[in-house]
């Protein structure tokens, strides 16, 4: 398993603010578990498809990134 954050620089919705959003872990056959740790409406994800629909959805063309922890 590898861990991960998201990391917004430029909130273009308005509704997480900027910084580190979300906490994650990738397993071992590439699903991802994440917990968003701001804002009102605070969840845990299942994503199926891996880091890619992550990056996907809520990437916003780079205004938020992936960091590996480890």
């Amino acid at each position: 398993m590898r861990t991960f954050f998201l990391e917004r620089i430029e909130d273009e919705t308005g509704i997480s603010g900027t910084g580190i959003v979300a906490e994650g872990v990738e397993f071992s056959d590439g699903q991802i578990a994440m917990n968003w740790i701001v804002g009102d409406f605070r969840s845990v994800v299942i994503w199926r498809q891996g880091i890619s629909a992550v990056e996907a959805i809520h990437g916003h063309n780079g205004k938020t990134k992936v960091v590996w922890k480890d």
